[in-house]
């Protein structure tokens, strides 16, 4: 089993970017039970991607450590993968 947590963040305040810490997440859209199917994003050479459910985009900022976002209100706690 792997040691590796993938991060899950959502977009309850509508933010129009949220900057994030990550090079791969799960966006889930809102927090439950009001989320879209949990969809695996990789940001891969890119710094920016679109989730294809809630439209949310999503920014690498390399001054944020893996897992946080800004805003932070947009890490959803209590969830692993």
């Amino acid at each position: 089993m792997s040691d590796h947590v993938v991060p899950h963040f959502h977009n309850d305040a509508g933010v129009p970017v949220i900057e994030i810490g990550s090079q791969e997440f799960m966006c889930v859209g809102a927090n439950p039970p009001f989320d879209h199917p949990h969809v695996f994003l990789d940001l891969g050479n890119d710094n920016e991607i679109i989730c294809p459910y809630c439209s949310t985009l999503y920014r690498f900022a390399a001054d944020l450590k893996a897992g946080e976002a800004r805003p932070p209100e947009c890490v959803l706690k209590d969830k692993v993968a």
